[in-house]
């Protein structure tokens, strides 16, 4: 083509567009960050950030905290709760693992301990015991900060932590709309990796319905501040 002509302060053209874009993409994304903390009820905050490209927040993407019943699906409350003093020390009785015939899951740390493939059921709504309860893990949210991020592939957007996690900790559980044919959650989320840091479990809390179990995320290892979350 011809020359490029001049814009302001003498900067190209095509520079002082490409300046302009990427100042109204950052506004763009500190909205959607603004957003995001705003309507998150866990203790984790929530970054933004696109150093690869100008694409602003996904148009489709919802954040939420938990699962959703679509249409057609019917979430029934837990009817029954344990009447535990302490669910540790009673974890093989009355508890609510127990009770469904299956190990309780966390140590006195919050770690889960039982092998991928096994059921978590943590206390409800109608157990006895308080909210310092070590059977309530993943009911509490996401505890880490973390970062959703434009991956430089085509992958679109990723989710690193930007915080030591320890191995065998809750780190995030994955959420959607469920409908009658499946779960589906857009927008940024945990991605697929040949080398995953992240198990995927199934947990039980305020519903018991063995075909709707919420999907909880926790790490196999520890994993470095600043790496991408992968399962």
């Amino acid at each position: 083509g011809g020359p490029v002509r001049p814009g302001p302060r003498g900067l190209p053209a095509r520079t002082a567009s490409y300046l302009v874009q990427k100042a109204e993409q950052r506004r763009a994304l500190r909205r959607w960050e603004r957003l995001l903390n705003s309507t998150r009820s866990h203790q984790g905050r929530i970054a933004v950030e696109n150093e690869v490209d100008l694409h602003g927040p996904p148009r489709d993407f919802v954040y939420i905290n938990e699962y959703k019943g679509g249409a057609g699906i019917s979430l029934t409350p837990v009817a029954v709760g344990c009447e535990c003093r302490d669910c540790l020390a009673e974890a093989g009785g009355g508890c609510c693992p127990g009770a469904s015939h299956n190990k309780f899951a966390y140590n006195e740390a919050g770690q889960v301990r039982i092998r991928a493939g096994l059921p978590i059921y943590e206390c409800n709504s109608r157990c006895r015991c308080g909210a310092d309860c070590p059977n309530r893990v993943v009911q509490k949210g996401i505890r880490y900060d973390l970062c959703i991020f434009r991956t430089g592939n085509g992958r679109g957007w990723g989710v690193r932590t930007l915080e030591r996690i320890r191995k065998n900790s809750f780190v995030m559980e994955y959420v959607g709309e469920v409908s009658a044919c499946r779960g589906a959650g857009r927008g940024a989320r945990a991605g697929r990796g040949c080398d995953p840091n992240l198990q995927v479990y199934n947990v039980f809390i305020e519903n018991l319905d063995e075909r709707l179990p919420r999907i909880a995320l926790f790490a196999t290892r520890p994993i470095r501040a600043g790496e991408e979350l992968t399962f």
